[in-house]
């Protein structure tokens, strides 16, 4: 089919929920983009960013992986983690690679496209900015929090999340990404620290607002503790409107099926628990609700199943 006449599908995030949401839609016969947050200041990520001033590569480089087509044995390589060695304990392969050859194209965006020609990947990867940038938390209380990975650790109900330094300067090509897409995908994840960081940026926010795409979200199946507890489905969307305006998003994705007992006591021990999907308060936003028995039952701990999600998505072109 020729690539013009492909739909145009986008996903929005970062975190463990986009690159589930993304190897099963590579399959399919779109053309697939994928925005990706350079928020984290965690581990190896972290460290690479303060280290060589550049945008953390540990979404981006689960993302590559996600929508790779390369040998099992190349893949297993590019996510090896150092175990020990003076300065290379807790680094990612990946990681080391995309820093690599953003020394050597002296722009990062650039060795992401690199790395995304090596690896074989199946669609366009596009890190949310080109630069590095810092995510913000002032909470309820008015305590301020600074770093993606200090935010979860205080404990406290978030009132908004920001970036810095400011300007953030957008990614002309996520910028376009938008604006051209059919649909917009804002993949599951941690609210405040893989989803937000995207799109509080206001030049996507507008964008999100202004595309004529379908811009639906993939609503998190349980809570998160730190980030999310106690939040209903309608929270999520309140969360999204509040940060980015209404009008952002069109239809909510969520699971339809009870989560067993064994689950639960599991999530409970990390104070999290299945999302309540509060219907009235969300259709009363205007969105249209789309319910689906979308969790990976073989999987130990609440995962979304690639291949379900990917054609529920497909389905709505």
């Amino acid at each position: 089919m020729d690539r013009l006449k492909k739909p145009r599908v986008v996903v929005i995030g970062g975190g463990t929920g986009m690159p589930v949401l993304l190897r099963g839609l590579k399959y399919f016969p779109i053309d697939l983009s994928a925005i990706v947050t350079v928020a984290d200041d965690g581990g190896s990520s972290g460290r690479l960013r303060d280290e060589l001033s550049i945008p953390a590569p540990g979404d981006i480089r689960n993302v590559l992986a996600a929508l790779s087509d390369a040998e099992p044995m190349l893949l297993d390589l590019f996510q090896h983690r150092f175990a020990n060695g003076n300065g290379l304990s807790g680094h990612s392969m990946g990681n080391l690679l995309l820093a690599a050859m953003t020394s050597m194209t002296g722009d990062f965006y650039h060795g992401v496209k690199e790395i995304s020609r090596v690896l074989n990947v199946k669609g366009n990867i596009y890190p949310i900015a080109n630069h590095s940038m810092n995510l913000h938390a002032e909470m309820e209380d008015g305590t301020l929090v600074t770093g993606e990975s200090n935010i979860p650790k205080v404990n406290k109900r978030i009132k908004r999340v920001y970036v810095s330094p400011l300007p953030i300067q957008p990614l002309p090509e996520a910028m376009e990404a938008i604006a051209s897409a059919d649909l917009i995908v804002i993949a599951p994840g941690s609210l405040y620290t893989s989803i937000l960081p995207n799109i509080i940026i206001p030049e996507i926010g507008q964008a999100l607002r202004e595309t004529n795409a379908k811009v639906t979200y993939v609503c998190n199946v349980m809570t998160q503790a730190g980030e999310t507890s106690g939040y209903t489905a309608a929270d999520h969307v309140k969360t999204l409107h509040d940060h980015v305006g209404e009008g952002c998003i069109h239809s909510v994705i969520v699971h339809n099926k009870p989560i067993g007992q064994n689950m639960r006591k599991v999530y409970a021990e990390e104070n999290a628990e299945p999302v309540h999907y509060d219907m009235d308060r969300i259709k009363a936003m205007g969105l249209r609700i789309i319910e689906e028995d979308i969790i990976d039952r073989s999987q130990s701990t609440i995962r979304h199943d690639t291949n379900k999600l990917a054609h529920l998505l497909h389905s709505l072109l």
